[in-house]
């Protein structure tokens, strides 16, 4: 719910933060550095009692028997993990404005890894002006005010976070099993601890909200200039779903960067992981990192898949939400259930009877570079 030019500038990308920072502390987890770097995440590492423990949740040291689906969320906050306020330098360099404790759920991803490890596990983006039912009686509204709205009715982030959840778990069917939620800090943190992200432009751009000024072709961005690049959204030729799919492409580019051998067996570059995931990350209570590192091993390249939900207009005009992305719920179950299948959607009609979408762009993978709008 952005007002003015001030606000623009605060949009972000949490996609590929918080990704990455699951990622980093996962693969930290079987790594030669493994069991010190597992410890000292876990032992600093936020968290938050947001998603209720399933019936069997004791730990037997391998890989769950069952499919996890993760929230990832990116949130435009001035502050760390505990509340507190960014240093000015930081401010400065990421440009930011001030430390005022906002928080806006501006990108939100589900993650579903499959019990079968010869399986592709998928991610599928969830635009932020997506106009949905929110949870908790708020009414239809845009997704990324669910945190919001519960949080200051109930004084209580646990209470946005748990909202959020069940909005996300209600309009595409599947249950959350975990939740992760990283600020800007450790996203410019990490692009920097890993030598950079390549990315690819179609062509030039140049974005005085985001601040974004970057030629055409591949180029290696980090820090506040990685920030830029996943922030835009004004000067694309589709918004906000373009930026999607630019977060995409970025996650892409540095999930392959931390998996790499040249980075996990980096001392320097996996402290700097660390300190990023440690200052900045929140988790649910129940998060077994190390189960999850077992799990996710060997789903690199071509065996994780980006997806976005599928959309019908994104000039939907609203009675108190400005202009929003419209939705179809049974829609987007329609597609979920589809990638859970492993049948390709559709190109156009997600199913008959529900209405036309947006056609599906090509899934995004973590093989090579991939250059977008």
């Amino acid at each position: 719910m952005e007002q003015g030019h001030g606000k623009r500038r605060r949009v972000l990308s949490g996609m590929g933060k918080a990704g990455v920072a699951l990622v980093s502390a996962a693969a930290l987890g079987v790594s030669a550095l493994g069991w010190t770097a597992y410890r000292s995440v876990t032992v600093a590492v936020t968290t938050d009692d947001v998603i209720a423990a399933p019936a069997t949740t004791q730990s037997t040291g391998k890989a769950p028997a069952t499919a996890t689906t993760f929230l990832l969320v990116g949130v435009d906050s001035r502050t760390d993990a505990q509340g507190r306020p960014l240093p000015r330098e930081v401010l400065d360099e990421l440009q930011a404005g001030e430390a005022d404790g906002q928080q806006n759920t501006d990108t939100m991803m589900l993650v579903h890894v499959p019990a079968d490890p010869t399986k592709k596990a998928f991610a599928v983006s969830l635009p932020r002006d997506s106009y949905v039912d929110i949870a908790g009686g708020y009414g239809k509204h845009k997704l990324n005010s669910a945190y919001a709205r519960a949080k200051n009715a109930q004084g209580s982030a646990t209470a946005g976070r748990r909202n959020l959840i069940e909005t996300v778990s209600n309009l595409t069917g599947l249950r959350v099993d975990h939740y992760a939620e990283i600020n800007m800090y450790a996203f410019s943190q990490i692009t920097k601890a890993v030598g950079g992200v390549p990315v690819c432009l179609n062509k030039a751009v140049k974005d005085s909200y985001s601040g974004a000024d970057f030629p055409q072709g591949e180029q290696v961005l980090q820090g506040a200039d990685a920030l830029k690049f996943v922030r835009q959204r004004h000067g694309l030729p589709k918004g906000d779903l373009d930026r999607v799919r630019r977060q995409q492409a970025f996650l892409a580019g540095l999930a392959g960067r931390v998996l790499s051998a040249g980075t996990l067996t980096d001392p320097g570059k996996v402290a700097g992981l660390l300190d990023a995931v440690k200052t900045s990350v929140v988790l649910d209570q129940n998060w077994d990192l190390l189960s999850l590192a077992e799990q996710v091993q060997g789903l690199t390249g071509g065996r994780i898949e980006f997806h976005t939900i599928p959309t019908i207009r994104p000039d939907l005009a609203t009675p108190a939400d400005g202009t929003a992305v419209e939705v179809n719920p049974k829609q987007v179950k329609a597609f979920i259930n589809d990638l859970l299948s492993a049948t390709p959607p559709p190109p156009v009609q997600m199913r008959q009877g529900l209405g036309a979408a947006e056609p599906p762009q090509q899934p995004i993978t973590a093989n090579g570079v991939h250059c977008v709008n």
